[in-house]
């Protein structure tokens, strides 16, 4: 018999749209994603665990992690900076994701950078493309990657949405 992963969904308002936050039973986030792209996290996670490896539950804050998103949209940036995150894409995926984390809030850095960070110079189309499969957008700042002219680029949310958290981290760093 095929272990079945148990996941938790909830659904929560913030100031650019609805945030869907998945997190499994130890309360480590699985993924994270607008609900106008339900159905591409959807199809991320059967990726990721297979057509039928998780079963999808919802399940208010789960493991606390609703209410940490809600205090970085009120302007709390730490609260998200250790949350607990497990993913299952492929090592490369994994390092970039890692290195992701690092960059700290209101900063950005460019695809190349990130690519010279991980000892990977040449791999810069790698690493965009392992940002944007990246299933948990935002406590893994995706959105914090540029064009090396420093333009927005990618963000499977939207451009808008990257420009206003990009704002929205600077200002509550400001206000620091």
């Amino acid at each position: 018999m095929v272990d079945v992963l148990r996941l938790f969904i909830d659904r929560t308002a913030t100031p650019i749209g609805e945030l869907m936050v998945v997190a499994d039973d130890e309360g480590r986030l699985r993924a994270i994603d607008w609900t106008d792209r339900e159905a591409g996290m959807l199809r991320s996670l059967r990726l990721q665990y297979g057509p039928r490896g998780f079963a999808l539950q919802p399940k208010r804050n789960p493991g606390g992690l609703t209410h940490a998103m809600a205090a970085y949209f009120k302007g709390d940036l730490g609260a998200i900076e250790s949350l607990p995150v497990a993913t299952n894409g492929t090592p490369f995926q994994r390092k970039v994701w890692r290195e992701l984390r690092r960059i700290p809030a209101g900063a950005t850095l460019s695809y190349a950078e990130l690519a010279r960070r991980i000892d990977r110079a040449s791999a810069v189309r790698a690493v965009g493309h392992a940002n944007g499969a990246n299933p948990i957008s935002i406590v893994v700042p995706c959105h914090r990657v540029v064009g090396s002219d420093g333009s927005l680029t990618g963000y499977g949310g939207g451009i808008s949405r990257k420009r206003w958290l990009l704002a929205h981290e600077v200002a509550a760093t400001e206000r620091r």
